[in-house]
């Protein structure tokens, strides 16, 4: 299956009203992203963790198919589109957040944020491979840019990191996880040929990936219950409300729009506002060197924003 061949004249001077809004859904992606690296480990402690990725994309299932019935928008997908979901389920939100919970258990979240970087350039190495997609130039430049921007700005966390078999492990886990959300990304274009719709289709994804990992839990007796607390309630909705529903909707109407590239480089924006998060709740400082990779990491943005679309190759 390839893509429809699309034009690669360069773009218009100026940014389209299109181009503004991408823009725009890119920073809130990342602003929000970058803010549950913290929230994700304040769901650490009595509950395990394959029980607070059930709860956190269950909930946010039921939100997105009751906000689909409240606003009579159709639930109703083929059976091309429901294999669609259902792997763009197991691997973007089952597989994936269960090796991220895992490689945040052992290793700083800003390192993993940095291994999340590579979401980009491995899109593009992905849906040229599997669905013979070329890519301008000025794209392969923005997703290597971006990584080793964020690589510069958060250097000095790999580092203090360690190498130590627990924090090998959690990188490992990590990069397990950046290709499960890769292979997530491919299922989910591959819905969109499909004809499914974003909010439909998201909501069955999420409803697939909490019910794997239910079953899962169920074989092998994880333990269910939920912590009575402020701090875990809080983060839960706000990981399933704003993590979820809102940042998954804003991210897959990108990818379909602008295309998967130019949307997985949230990944590399979110490590700046990881680390702002953590200056201010967890004291942490940075120097002129995470300045330096921040300015690589919003360059390659803007080479991403400028490159012509995809195309079939």
């Amino acid at each position: 299956m390839s893509a429809p061949t699309e034009s690669l004249a360069p773009p218009p001077a100026g940014l389209s009203r299109a181009t503004l809004w991408a823009i725009g859904g890119v920073g809130l992606c990342a602003v929000i992203w970058g803010t549950t690296w913290y929230a994700i480990t304040l769901q650490f402690g009595t509950v395990a963790p394959l029980a607070s990725i059930v709860w956190r994309f269950g909930l946010a299932a039921v939100l997105l198919f009751a906000g689909c019935l409240l606003s009579r928008r159709s639930l109703k997908l083929s059976l091309t589109q429901h294999l669609a979901a259902a792997g763009q389920g197991v691997f973007a939100f089952s597989i994936s957040y269960s090796f991220t919970y895992a490689a945040e258990g052992r290793i700083p979240s800003a390192v993993v944020a940095v291994i999340f970087a590579s979401l980009a350039l491995l899109n593009l190495i992905l849906f040229r491979v599997a669905a013979r997609q070329k890519a301008a130039w000025l794209s392969w430049g923005g997703a290597a840019l971006g990584v080793v921007g964020v690589a510069v700005l958060s250097g000095s966390e790999i580092l203090r990191a360690g190498l130590d078999a627990a924090s090998a492990a959690g990188v490992g886990f990590a990069f397990l996880a950046v290709v499960a959300s890769a292979f997530g990304n491919y299922f989910a274009w591959r819905g969109q040929n499909a004809g499914s719709t974003v909010i439909p289709s998201t909501a069955w994804a999420m409803a697939y990936g909490a019910g794997l990992l239910a079953l899962y839990g169920l074989a092998t007796g994880v333990e269910w219950s939920v912590e009575p607390s402020f701090r875990y309630i809080g983060s839960l909705l706000y990981l399933s409300v704003i993590g979820s529903v809102i940042a998954f909707v804003v991210y897959f109407t990108i990818a379909r729009t602008r295309g998967y590239a130019l949307a997985s480089y949230i990944s590399a924006l979110t490590p700046p506002i990881a680390m702002l998060v953590s200056i201010l709740f967890e004291g942490a400082h940075f120097g002129w060197p995470a300045l330096f990779g921040l300015a690589l990491v919003l360059a390659g943005q803007v080479l991403l924003i400028r490159a012509p679309k995809i195309s079939a190759a």
